[in-house]
């Protein structure tokens, strides 16, 4: 039955969002999301799902309480299934209830899922447990939006306070909390966007803090927590802690490849700022593959140098009258990323090069007499001609086939553009279409200001060759190879 799910998206680390909100993402009709929901968790709704942005922030509301509950019993009563994206929880100062009652009273079917409230998230994040036996076992959460309403003398009193929407007045409540007898000495701490990579902390007392928030200027959205556990933060904190945090670092690989760097990278404490340069394309014309797959018995080798080859072979595989059973050939893969993709269909890989480019597949198949053997390279339009022109001079008949075609995205110089001007501290290079793409999308000088992580000596030279001074290359030409590049000089440069 379709209905209306007022969903908690956590409080700002797109990797706390629950399963279930995951799945109800990702059969939604309509998203309705908030300001302070992680926008990456709109990429898991279908590409047909509608996305209307109902944030509000501080004097800048798109929309009001009263017209985003109209809305929602608008979407509610089409019959769609639809999805009410809420930063934290719904029902902790998310104004969840309001829309739980507009949906009751027009009679549209709803359920409430929770999601990670904004301090338990921060509590994780910033070292600092709301609870301790040696130090509270009560715990307060108010709103500071309006100081007048909220009894100071009692609430002030409790021993955690967290506070929330009270940055701009916490000079007032600060003032209050002292005055009903609460100890400026007490360790305080306020925390913007809590979990993600540019979590800002500021730590202090009671009476010390309000005059921190001024000089250091933050901002809202933040949190403040009263309370002696803030003084465990010293010993526990263990996010800011992660190698790569406060790391900006843009990944250019094609979108379906990007996620194991990405998550990786992320897993390190950089915040990842995604950048396809190159979109995977089925290629126009597929006449030499299928003949190619249609006489797959008589080849004496298949060679695969990329994941996107394997997929898109084995799609037309899939699609001819053949199955595996076809393959008569010994499989050669470029490096382990490639021989997975393969292993993945129960296909075993007889050679591996050990510098994963065309020249070490070359010296891996030394060993080899490839006199007259029949050779197939499903693989991208543009690739180098290096690994068919060699084999052919060893004797190989060579049939080299296009499997797929990367093409740079046709909006790429704007969302470039747009993305450079967050001053990345790193952007990462794991291909020469990568390079070549954004490069003639921005010119060289774009990148002047910006360290680059390439992932071995061709992309390298690409690199050069375009104008563009490499930082730093992976030793190992992988994926982990160029994360172990950037942790190596991060530890330089510390």
């Amino acid at each position: 039955m379709k209905k209306v799910y007022l969903v908690g998206a956590g409080p700002g680390d797109p990797e706390l969002i629950t399963l279930k909100a995951k799945r109800l993402l990702e059969q939604a009709d309509c998203i309705l999301y908030d300001h302070l929901a992680p926008a990456e968790l709109l990429s898991l709704a279908p590409p047909a799902a509608e996305r209307l942005y109902v944030g509000k922030k501080k004097s800048d509301h798109a929309l009001s309480q009263d017209e985003i509950c109209a809305l929602l019993v608008d979407r509610g009563s089409q019959g769609l299934n639809v999805v009410r994206l809420k930063g934290g929880d719904p029902f902790i100062f998310g104004r969840g209830g309001e829309e739980a009652e507009a949906l009751a009273n027009a009679g549209i079917p709803f359920e409430v899922v929770p999601g990670v409230t904004s301090p338990l998230g921060i509590a994780a994040y910033t070292g600092v447990p709301l609870t301790h036996r040696d130090h509270t076992s009560v715990v307060s959460f108010v709103t500071g939006h309006e100081v007048d309403k909220i009894d100071w003398n009692k609430t002030g009193l409790s021993e955690t306070l967290v506070v929330f929407m009270g940055l701009s007045q916490f000079d007032q409540i600060a003032e209050r909390i002292i005055a009903a007898g609460r100890s400026p000495s007490t360790p305080a701490m306020a925390v913007r966007w809590g979990t993600r990579p540019d979590q800002e902390v500021l730590t202090g007392t009671l009476a010390s803090l309000p005059a921190l928030i001024h000089e250091h200027g933050l901002k809202p959205p933040a949190t403040i927590i009263v309370g002696e556990v803030v003084s465990l933060r010293s010993k526990l904190s263990w996010y800011e802690r992660l190698p790569l945090f406060g790391r900006r670092i843009v990944v250019t690989r094609a979108r379906e490849q990007a996620g194991t760097l990405s998550q990786s990278l992320h897993a390190l404490g950089a915040e990842v700022i995604e950048l396809p340069t190159i979109e995977i394309r089925p290629a126009p014309d597929y006449t030499a593959l299928d003949r190619a797959i249609a006489s797959l018995s008589t080849y004496d080798w298949l060679l695969f140098t990329s994941t996107n080859g394997v997929r898109f072979f084995l799609d037309r595989l899939d699609a001819s009258a053949a199955d595996l059973r076809a393959i008569r050939g010994r499989i050669c893969a470029i490096g382990p990323a490639t021989r997975e993709a393969l292993e993945r269909f129960h296909l075993k890989v007889d050679v591996m090069a050990e510098q994963y480019v065309a020249e070490g597949l070359l010296t891996a198949l030394s060993a080899h007499d490839l006199s007259g053997a029949r050779v197939l390279i499903a693989r991208a339009a543009v690739a180098r001609d290096t690994l068919p022109a060699e084999l052919t001079r060893r004797g190989a008949h060579v049939d080299v086939v296009e499997a797929y075609r990367t093409l740079p995205p046709d909006d790429l110089a704007q969302r470039a553009t747009a993305l450079l001007a967050r001053q990345p501290h790193w952007i990462t290079f794991t291909s020469s279409s990568t390079a070549r793409n954004l490069v003639s999308a921005i010119g060289p000088a774009a990148l002047k200001n910006v360290r680059t992580a390439s992932i071995g000596p061709i992309t390298s030279a690409t690199l050069r060759e375009l104008g563009v001074p490499v930082t730093i290359e992976a030793t190992t030409f992988t994926v982990p190879g160029l994360i172990e590049a950037i942790l190596l000089q991060r530890n330089h440069d510390t």
